[in-house]
């Protein structure tokens, strides 16, 4: 990391390139539209794309049931005493689908996580009868049980997955790392601030990929026309340049900061295609952690190390949280 802060481009192999400058990633990002390979939730599925509008209609739907669980009363006492991000991403799963039948709700497991094959295999033999649904079940279920052939029902339940799964994983994950990098907070600290200041050091979207395309070329000419394009949002989150003492945690610097412009911040993307999941990420997030900092849940104190593998979803594993 303190090799290639500032950097604004560097050479990451022989045909990819890394960026972690904020006028190159505007520039690279606004030349032209994500592709559907590119994009990091609906690309195609199993070899079979996934429309625009059908992606947007899942978006909607676990919109809705998003709202529908913040709408919901919560017990006085929630034990979220555990393992993190596991125990949030349970929590979250029990909330925003909880009425869903059980071959859905499996979908949202961490196990599946292992690999796609064991993914595809679950999907495969969930789809090999209709669905049947109860009172309660979430609209995002709805859509998913509306496919009548079992291939249709394989790509309803693909898209079921890849629709709320990341929502799931997404938040507990931001939480954990918020509490990780933070709690016990200042009562005075703001949920949000908290949760801004987790995505700068720990981004669960630490890249964003771009294929070789002639249109970044002619940005700069150290990008070749076969070099894939990495932005780095890890990289410029940390930029010294851009951020007073970017190593510490401050969530009190987004008093004064705009998350939506502020340079080589890109926690839900660039501004030219923001994250459609991220006006429900934020307030949810919120809504957790508030729960958390209500009923006085912080990092064990017999906990003083933790790793933060570097996968798709960047954020520290393992995390034992408890009551005060």
């Amino acid at each position: 990391m303190n090799d290639h802060r500032g950097i604004d481009l560097l050479r990451l192999d022989a045909n990819t390139v890394g960026v972690a400058a904020p006028a190159l990633i505007d520039q690279i990002l606004s030349a032209r539209a994500a592709t559907e390979f590119e994009r990091p939730t609906f690309k195609p599925l199993h070899g079979r794309s996934i429309p625009r509008d059908y992606a947007l209609k899942s978006m909607q739907a676990i919109g809705r049931d998003v709202r529908t669980a913040m709408k919901k009363q919560q017990p006085e006492k929630i034990d979220l005493s555990g393992e993190w991000p596991h125990v949030g991403h349970v929590f979250l799963r029990d909330l925003i689908l909880g009425g869903d039948p059980y071959r859905l709700r499996f979908l949202m497991d961490r196990i599946l996580e292992l690999t796609p094959k064991l993914t595809w295999a679950v999907i495969a033999t969930g789809a090999l009868t209709s669905f049947k649904l109860q009172p309660g079940a979430s609209a995002l279920a709805t859509l998913t049980a509306s496919a009548s052939t079992y291939a249709d029902r394989r790509y309803a339940m693909g898209l079921y997955r890849r629709t709320a799964a990341p929502v799931c994983f997404t938040i507990s994950t931001l939480v954990a790392n918020a509490l990780w990098l933070g709690a016990p907070f200042d009562d005075a600290m703001s949920n949000r601030n908290i949760l801004y200041e987790a995505l700068r050091l720990l981004p669960p979207s630490w890249n964003i990929l771009r294929n070789a395309s002639p249109e970044y070329c002619a940005l700069d000419s150290r990008i070749g026309p076969d070099d894939d394009v990495l932005i780095l949002p890890l990289v410029s989150h940390r930029d010294t340049a851009l951020w007073d003492d970017p190593e510490a945690f401050r969530p009190e610097r987004w008093n004064s900061l705009n998350p939506d412009d502020h340079p080589g911040f890109l926690p839900f993307g660039h501004v030219s295609e923001r994250c459609w999941g991220q006006n429900m990420v934020i307030p949810l997030a919120e809504m957790l952690l508030n729960i958390l900092r209500n009923d006085g849940f912080a990092v064990s104190p017999r906990q003083t190390v933790a790793t933060v593998p570097l996968a798709g979803l960047l954020g520290v594993s393992e995390v034992k949280i408890s009551r005060r």
